[in-house]
């Protein structure tokens, strides 16, 4: 059977391509070589085109309960096809799965449940999510299976992050994003993160760089949680995080410039001057954007920079979807 050879530092970037294009083989493990990672892909001409050796070898296959399933697939066998078209997507938050019941699967719940533990077994709560509430962005949530209770490790990129969805906003659909970033920078750099939640985008950098980080967050209890979470990981962590309880825009003035900055910027918040005042190399500024409008928001980059007498190259990546024709998006601004 066919593996992709592919360098370790590659490896998670080209697993996620491999499932995007359909030829993962999520029925067997992937396999560590030195430097280099195998990766089980099924036999499709595609993968000779990515430019990684392919080779012709055994990799082991999973046990039957670790082959990955979709919820819709498992359900299928519960619910109709009509029903079926109304499944929302759902995330997976530690050991707590946080789901959305439309109306019309609302006679429906219980099976959505045992759909979700047949797929992943090792949750114990199930909370469907209701609307954001006040200026920290955090849901409403209902618990309609398992423990009672919001609080949980979740893993991911090699840390352990102390999330409370009760207290704290965190969005794991991040996960990718987070690596990337982790992989653009390197070791020495001085990194500064507004608006910085638990610490996901600190903890994972610090992981895998030797960097020296100073994040910022306003949430005290988002603060508190991710105090805890550098507890977690202080024997894993190769980088250094300095962590600041107050508001970036009262913060941020009083300190440095930086080599890197990270701005997981908040939905309605304007900080783009703000943080590319503090940028002397890179700024990583996330914003939700209209498809029509994404144009424009490259080019209100770009005259900030100029503004600032600075040059600068930029990239607009879209990150996730927000709701139809807006995006998630990152600008990649490389300053001269």
């Amino acid at each position: 059977m066919p593996a992709l050879k592919v360098p370790k530092r590659e490896a998670e970037l080209v697993k996620r391509k491999l499932k995007s294009l359909g030829v993962y083989d999520g029925k067997r493990r992937p396999r560590r070589e030195g430097d280099f990672v195998l990766l089980p892909v099924v036999g499709d001409e595609m993968v000779r085109s990515l430019g990684y050796e392919v080779l012709d070898l055994e990799l082991p296959l999973r046990p039957e309960r670790q082959i990955y399933k979709n919820l819709e697939s498992v359900l299928a066998e519960k619910l109709s096809e009509e029903e079926l078209k109304h499944l929302r997507r759902y995330d997976v938050v530690g050991d707590i799965a946080v789901v959305q019941i439309p109306p019309e699967l609302e006679g429906r719940t219980a099976e959505i449940i045992w759909g979700l533990r047949k797929v992943h077994p090792f949750i114990r709560v199930v909370a469907q999510k209701g609307f954001h509430e006040g200026k920290f962005r955090i849901r409403d949530y209902s618990i309609i299976w398992g423990e009672k209770r919001l609080e949980t490790i979740h893993r991911e990129n090699g840390v352990e992050i102390k999330v409370d969805l009760s207290r704290a906003f965190f969005n794991p659909r991040m996960k990718g994003e987070r690596y990337r970033l982790a992989q653009l920078v390197r070791d020495g750099e001085r990194i500064l993160i507004p608006f910085a939640g638990v610490l996901p985008y600190a903890l994972v950098i610090a992981r895998y760089r030797k960097v020296k980080i100073t994040a910022v967050e306003l949430n005290r209890e988002a603060y508190e949680l991710g105090l805890e979470s550098i507890e977690l990981n202080r024997k894993r962590l190769k980088g250094e995080i300095e962590f600041i309880h107050g508001d970036a825009f009262e913060v941020l003035p009083k300190l440095p410039t930086y080599d890197r900055v990270i701005s997981p910027t908040p939905r309605g918040v304007d900080a783009l001057a703000l943080t590319l005042s503090k940028a002397e190399r890179w700024l990583h500024y996330y914003d939700f954007v209209g498809e029509a409008e994404i144009a424009d928001f490259k080019e209100g980059i770009l005259e900030e920079c100029l503004r600032r007498g600075k040059s600068c190259e930029i990239k607009v990546k879209k990150v996730s979807d927000f709701k139809p024709h807006v995006f998630k998006v990152c600008a990649d601004v490389e300053l001269g």
